[in-house]
């Protein structure tokens, strides 16, 4: 694509780089460009090219949405980034041939995939994972005995955050296709916690298909096969499942079920000071979180509960900004469904400065948009924008 525009993205860089704490030589240096490139692209001298960017955003931590006033450009690379993504999949079992990075650096390379899906920088996510799901293929077809059991437990990781993107960008069959690898490559790993982690995240389909009865029993299942909450590390896998469980009952209608899941997610929860992050996280701030999930969930005769939540407690800054923007998202469709039209589009502006490209992505977030802009039909320009800003209808 054409390089982006200069102006507007080099006061955003200039911007984020001083939030950083970052002189020019020092962000030149962190993203492999020169000193004068930068001072000229901060200055609207010039314009910045996809791969400068994206080595901009890196250098800065933040996703480059944040960086371009058209943040379309930035979801039309991450759709066009599919394909290469379906290919890497196509080819599991049959890797082409290549290098194989140490096992330090493929450890590093996968924790950098899931640090970027907890902070929703999807685009980063769907630039790399082509390339490391094919080393890690090869990687696990070359493994000696020693380090099987490792390269499994990467790939599955891996393939979690590949789901992320996929599952975000509506690509519903990728995503399935994703979770049946990990389900696939789990056993490997001869790990029952990754297995529960597999369990959480296969709900997905479930949602997608609005199997929500089905999905409660599967989880159910998984809940059986999970080890007993012995430690912190059993502690988190077995509350992250009652959370689930507990947000796809309210889906399936059944109160009671919601409820009880949600009371043993809560028991976990006091077991442990702060959120453990096990495969996914969990402790009292996502028992929370999923307390207005639930509500939402069950639908409007429930909605107070999650104001009862959001009156006592907010997501904490140092929470993974997925689940802290979804916080917002949900609790914004509570609003909603609660006669607070305005408090309602506040939420979403919270939730978008969080984690905008989950935010812009997010279902619920297009369609409570688009309410919002009935109800407030001649309102304010923020409110179009926005819904055109979501593409919401």
């Amino acid at each position: 694509m054409p390089p982006t525009k200069p102006g507007p993205v080099g006061h955003r860089i200039a911007y984020y780089r001083r939030l950083a704490r970052l002189t020019q030589q020092q962000l030149a240096d962190a993203a492999f460009v020169s000193l004068g490139a930068i001072r000229k692209i901060e200055r609207g001298e010039r314009g910045v090219s996809d791969d400068t960017l994206d080595n901009i955003a890196a250098a800065l931590g933040i996703d480059p949405s944040r960086l371009v006033a058209n943040r379309e450009h930035v979801s039309t690379r991450i759709r066009d980034a599919l394909p290469a993504l379906s290919a890497a999949i196509a080819t599991y079992d049959l890797p082409d041939d290549g290098p194989v990075r140490p096992l330090p650096e493929l450890r590093t390379a996968v924790a950098q995939t899931t640090a970027w899906r907890l902070s929703a920088q999807y685009l980063q996510i769907a630039r790399t994972i082509p390339d490391l799901l094919g080393e890690l293929a090869r990687a696990a077809a070359t493994a000696p005995p020693g380090d099987a059991q490792e390269v499994a437990r990467l790939l599955v990781t891996a393939y979690r955050s590949a789901d992320a993107v996929a599952y975000k960008y509506g690509a519903r069959d990728l995503s399935a296709r994703l979770i049946d690898l990990m389900r696939w490559a789990a056993p490997g790993a001869q790990d029952p916690l990754l297995t529960a982690t597999v369990g959480y995240v296969r709900t997905e389909t479930f949602f997608a298909a609005h199997a929500h009865t089905a999905g409660l029993r599967a989880l159910e299942q998984t809940l059986d096969a999970c080890p007993a909450p012995t430690c912190p590390q059993t502690v988190a896998a077995r509350g992250a499942l009652h959370m689930r469980a507990a947000v796809i009952a309210g889906r399936a209608s059944q109160g009671d079920a919601a409820d009880e899941h949600l009371d043993e997610a809560r028991l976990l929860g006091g077991q442990v000071r702060e959120d453990i992050y096990q495969g996914t996280a969990f402790g009292p701030d996502s028992v929370r979180i999923h307390e207005v999930s639930v509500a939402v969930s069950l639908g409007d005769d429930h909605v107070g509960r999650a104001f009862d939540v959001a009156r006592e407690w907010a997501p904490p800054a140092d929470m993974p900004a997925e689940r802290r923007s979804g916080f917002y998202v949900e609790l914004a469709r509570a609003q909603l469904w609660g006669g607070m039209a305005d408090d309602a589009f506040e939420s979403l502006k919270v939730a978008r400065r969080i984690a905008p490209q989950h935010t812009r992505e997010h279902p619920w977030v297009r369609e409570d948009a688009a309410t919002l802009r009935r109800l407030k039909r001649a309102d304010a320009e923020s409110l179009t924008n926005f819904a055109e800003w979501c593409h919401a209808d």
